[in-house]
């Protein structure tokens, strides 16, 4: 009977296991499936104008609405032109780190989790993997309590009395009505999880078109209420000197801080493109013209507030839009109704294209034999809705902490990952070798983990971790608060800096002397360990063990691709 529950058992979690190529022995399955092996020509489908859209949809959301009102109305000091400058610098910025950490999915169609092994060793990899799921679990939730505000507009405008729902919680941070919306948009979020990624391009095609339209509509809405653009633009800065200086600063960081997430998982977007040209030019201006855009359009319609309703300016968008329904005719309830749906299709966006994805990407490489893209984003949604996102959001210093302290954590990630790739090994990488738990493996280092990436990873942390303690109310010499303003920087540079310095003196294998980019030639290489002797006998033209076509074979090996 033992040995019948046994097999039931074995039975039921065979049953569970995804789809691998044959052949893999059982460490192999713990680093490879179908959506972790690189994108197969046939699912390269995104080109460049999927990649302007993607980021004309991402643009359009409510956070990049509000970017530069912590910067106006806070106590930097700042005029809306500088704020806004802030926005174009840091998400000029921004848009070359997407570029950057792009290029290597683009050329090689590998997700991040793979990039990472390179590195971070093919085991050492999953903890910056875990770290990145965490978080897109942690703002999954966040995004879907935003997304449920929009639900209440758009109830609200259908039926009136849904702002007075009765409440039955006790929480004094959210009641009936918000824990309802917040359900609803969660809940009919799960669909367009389903949807391969290489699919979901066309969810946003549609957002690209919808959002703005419905955001250059409230931009003419609020202009013509309040019969002109409002005082904000006539506020000149208060801030000068070096407290200017400062202030331009921490707009800039908070600006790239915004967006440290998408900078460490492009790849798991830009592999799906046709080529890397796709994902540069295309990625490169949309993102700081979408974002400053939208930031723009934040600021007019915040300031049109302040003379439709007087006192200070009306930031977050959907409490404007929730006091254009006072008193408001069936027009303007479908005009809001239409609007409050727009920033919901918005969120919708943001959450796939940020959370959703990418935590299904890191996912499937934390347990490759049991989860794939689609399982891992449903893994997301519940715990996003476990997590209790409007405690988190309770307190805005708290989360803007949050915020901040996630960046740092990020920026040494993408530190060690552009500088292995750039630098120190040139553009080159050994595809089937990303995917081998062998000790001669050059990505294996030393038990699977890179003790070099892991130092400068844990320098880029440490050199903000003082500035970090001053940020939460802990007093610190001022030079420590310096350095935290530029957290993104300093972690990226110091990450950056102490790994090349370690790859100089103490060399790693698997690179080149010259810019050697050979993702081109990558199809659908086989990982298995039992093809190796059929790839050193297969006949010219066929992939060898790196993915090269094998007539590049001994070209790519006269290169001296052994030491940097």
């Amino acid at each position: 009977m033992e040995r019948l529950k046994q097999s039931r058992a074995r039975h039921y979690v065979e049953k569970l296991a995804v789809d691998s190529e044959p052949g893999l022995t059982n460490a192999q399955l713990m680093l490879t499936n179908h959506d972790l092996k690189p994108v197969e020509p046939e699912r390269r489908q995104w080109g460049p104008w999927n990649f302007v859209g993607f980021w004309i949809a991402d643009s359009f959301n409510i956070n990049t609405w509000m970017i530069s009102s912590s910067m106006i109305s806070g106590d930097s000091g700042i005029s809306w032109w500088q704020s806004w400058l802030c926005v174009w610098i840091g998400y000029t910025i921004a848009g070359g780190f997407i570029c950057l950490t792009g290029r290597i999915g683009a050329t090689y169609h590998i997700s991040f989790p793979v990039v990472c092994r390179a590195s971070f060793g093919v085991w050492g990899s999953l903890w910056p993997v875990f770290n990145r799921a965490a978080m897109a679990c942690i703002w999954y939730g966040v995004q879907s309590w935003i997304g449920g505000e929009c639900v209440t507009l758009m109830l609200r405008s259908i039926w009136a009395k849904y702002e007075d729902l009765p409440n039955t919680f006790p929480s004094q941070s959210a009641n009936t009505r918000d824990y309802v919306s917040f359900f609803l948009f969660w809940f009919c979020s799960l669909p367009a999880i389903w949807f391969p990624v290489h699919k979901i391009r066309h969810l946003f095609t549609v957002k690209a078109y919808f959002v703005p339209a419905a955001g250059v509509t409230f931009f003419i809405w609020a202009i013509l209420k309040a019969h002109g653009i409002g005082p904000i633009v006539h506020q000149g800065g208060k801030a000068t000197g070096s407290a200017l200086g400062w202030a331009m600063v921490k707009g800039i960081m908070s600006s790239i801080a915004n967006f440290a997430t998408l900078i460490v998982n492009d790849p798991d977007f830009a592999r799906f493109a046709r080529k890397p040209k796709d994902a540069l030019w295309s990625q490169f201006f949309t993102i700081p013209i979408g974002f400053a855009v939208t930031s723009f359009i934040g600021i007019i319609v915040s300031s049109s507030s302040a003379v439709i309703y007087g006192g200070t300016p009306v930031w977050n968008p959907l409490d404007l839009l929730g006091r254009f329904l006072d008193g408001a005719n069936s027009g303007e309830r479908f005009g809001v109704f239409i609007i409050a749906s727009a920033f919901a299709l918005a969120q919708l966006g943001t959450n796939i294209a940020a959370n959703s994805v990418s935590a299904g990407t890191d996912m499937t490489a934390l347990l490759p034999r049991y989860l794939n893209i689609r399982r891992g984003g449903y893994i997301c949604a519940i715990v996003g809705l476990a997590m209790c996102p409007w405690n988190l959001l309770s307190t805005s210093n708290n989360f803007t902490t949050y915020l901040s302290a996630y960046s740092v954590f990020l920026s040494s990630i993408a530190g060690v990952m552009i500088c292995d790739y750039y630098i120190v090994r040139k553009g080159y990488l050994q595809i089937r070798d990303l995917y081998s738990a062998r000790h001669s493996s050059p990505y294996y280092y030393t038990f699977g983990f890179h003790w070099r990436g892991y130092t400068a990873y844990i320098c880029g942390i440490l050199i903000n971790i003082v500035g970090f303690v001053g940020a939460i109310g802990k007093k610190v010499p001022p030079g420590a608060t310096y350095l935290y303003n530029l957290n993104f920087f300093c972690g990226f540079i110091v990450a950056s800096g102490v790994y090349y310095l370690l790859c100089r003196f103490f060399p790693i294998p698997a690179t080149s002397d010259t810019w050697l980019e050979v993702g081109e030639d990558v199809r659908n290489p086989s990982v298995a360990y039992g093809a190796d002797d059929e790839i050193e006998a297969a006949s010219e033209g066929s992939p060898d063990r790196y993915g090269v076509k094998g007539d590049e074979e001994a070209g790519v090996r006269e290169r001296k691709l052994g030491n940097f």
